[in-house]
């Protein structure tokens, strides 16, 4: 557990930072190398709400010295002091949550794969359910959210399904710190539309989600490690579908991941955004390798997608939600899907700090 005289340290860590960062920006010759200048500049962003709460804690605490200096002469200044002692308690509190440790991705955006499993197609309308989920948690935190690749069924469901899912500003708390929780196997029971009988069923869909930074820089993608296929956008029509061979699956040979684009207007286009894609996951994947703790935790995302392995079920007659890693119970089932996942985020959220401060 980390002990309270750790925060000066991290404090003043933050601090020099800032200040380092405060003097690249002011430096033109960074904005010559406008990748570099976008680090910085979301680095020094990232910072702020810690800069912010300590610059109140210390105007707080000075205010606080102030009034039991001015008490001791003068009792009418003695009623300040109470609220003045609770403000400092509570902005203690929210610096300690701000320094805590913290993964090393929180800030970044998220490309998320959802894919149906067992269960035909009552798991595709389940894995569109899924999408629509996180699709609207992110508009309701007015995220930019771009459905890369969508493979749709006769009925509306998603065989699979990518999708990219970017904070507008940058902040500690970014889209990772908050979906990072929802790889695994994701359980339905309900009864399916193509149930004639009444009968609950039971099917599932995978979820997989990983980080996708700014730039991709550490992982070297050589050409002749990648298949190139190019085929015609497919959709439900409309303006948006494409009718050229424009969209874009490549296959990374040596790992066997595919990744496909669809929804850019233009071959280049497609093949660009698929190539990001395939550096996030190769990244990630490098990062696993290179950390048996990270490599275990996500490789728990999702193994198969057998409803053995679920993380989560979402039980329709019941109304209920229920998150089986942290034992958390929830009956707003149809609130959770129209995307009001708070409070199930925030118990995830609590446990990973629970977890990271034990680990200190």
């Amino acid at each position: 557990m980390a002990d309270k005289s750790a925060a000066p340290n991290a404090i003043d860590d933050i601090l020099a930072e800032y200040g380092a960062l405060e003097a690249q920006l002011a430096d033109p010759d960074l904005h010559n190398n406008p990748g570099a200048a976008r680090r910085v500049g979301k680095r020094f962003a990232e910072l702020g709400p810690i800069m912010s709460a300590h610059k109140k804690l210390t105007a707080t605490r000075d205010d606080l010295a102030a009034a039991e200096e001015l008490a001791a002469d003068d009792s009418s200044f003695a009623a300040e002091i109470p609220g003045l002692r609770a403000q400092v308690e509570e902005l203690e509190k929210t610096l300690t949550d701000l320094l805590a440790p913290r993964d090393p991705h929180d800030a970044d955006d998220v490309v998320l794969e959802v894919k149906s499993g067992e269960g035909g197609e009552e798991s595709a309308l389940f894995a569109s359910d899924l999408a629509r989920m996180y699709i609207r948690y992110a508009e309701r935190h007015g995220w930019k959210v771009e459905v890369l690749d969508a493979n749709i069924t006769d009925m509306g469901g998603y065989k699979e399904a990518t999708i990219s899912i970017k904070a507008k500003e940058p902040s500690l708390d970014g889209v990772w710190s908050k979906l990072k929780f929802e790889g695994g196997v994701h359980r339905v029971q309900r009864v399916p539309v193509t149930e004639s009988q009444g009968r609950i069923h039971t099917s599932a869909a995978g979820v997989l989600v990983y980080p996708e930074p700014d730039e991709v820089e550490e992982v070297q993608i050589d050409d002749k490690d990648l298949r190139v296929d190019v085929y015609r956008s497919s959709g439900k029509g409309g303006q948006g579908v494409n009718t050229t061979d424009s969209a874009v699956r490549i296959t990374h040979l040596p790992t066997g991941i595919v990744v496909t684009c669809q929804n850019e207007r233009s071959q280049l286009q497609n093949k660009m955004r698929a190539m990001q894609v395939l550096g996030a996951r190769l990244q990630a994947l490098a990062e696993e390798q290179a950390d048996q703790e990270a490599a275990a935790g996500r490789a728990s995302q999702i193994r198969t997608v057998d409803r053995s392995e679920r993380i989560r079920t979402y039980n329709f007659p019941e109304n209920r939600i229920a998150d089986h890693r942290i034992g958390f119970k929830a009956h707003n089932l149809d609130s959770v899907l129209d995307g009001n996942l708070e409070d199930l985020f925030q118990a995830l959220g609590e446990a990973d700090r629970a977890a990271r401060l034990a680990a200190e």
